[in-house]
């Protein structure tokens, strides 16, 4: 992301993508859907395993719901909407190339607020569920 923010794309880039915008977009695309994908399939029934959740036959929108009441995601809706954003920029291909570019800039907003729920996720593991060996104010010193 931080490369793409480097090199602001207009729509008439996307009818032209030099090798390196290209693949610069081709990362962007597999790591936005796969950080999803990851989250969503695997981090967070973790999470409410780790809860003592049963989830095997816990539906995905059963699974947001449950976080969301739990206080681990801000909102179950908003996945959702994040996971429609997602869909589309994953298998629909616009027309024109403003089109194109409204849709990147869509997942690229999505993808920030992706790493802003990760975050959000990882402080929450790190207090709930405390690394072995550091004290639980987090200064760092091992526990004797």
């Amino acid at each position: 992301m931080a490369d793409l923010e480097q090199r602001p794309l207009a729509a008439c880039d996307l009818e032209h993508l030099s090798k390196e915008n290209r693949r610069l977009l081709d990362q962007f695309a597999y790591r936005y859907t796969r950080l999803q994908d990851d989250m969503g399939a695997r981090l967070m029934p973790a999470i409410l395993r780790a809860l003592g959740e049963e989830v095997a036959a816990m539906p995905a929108l059963d699974r947001l719901n449950r976080l969301e009441q739990l206080g681990w995601l801000p909102s179950a809706e908003e996945w959702v909407e994040l996971r429609r954003i997602r869909n589309e920029f994953a298998h629909d291909y616009p027309a024109t190339a403003q089109e194109r570019l409204e849709r990147l800039q869509l997942a690229f907003s999505s993808a920030r607020r992706l790493l802003e729920i990760l975050a959000i996720l990882d402080g929450k593991i790190q207090q709930r569920f405390p690394k072995m060996g550091q004290s639980s104010q987090g200064d760092g010193r091992g526990v004797n």
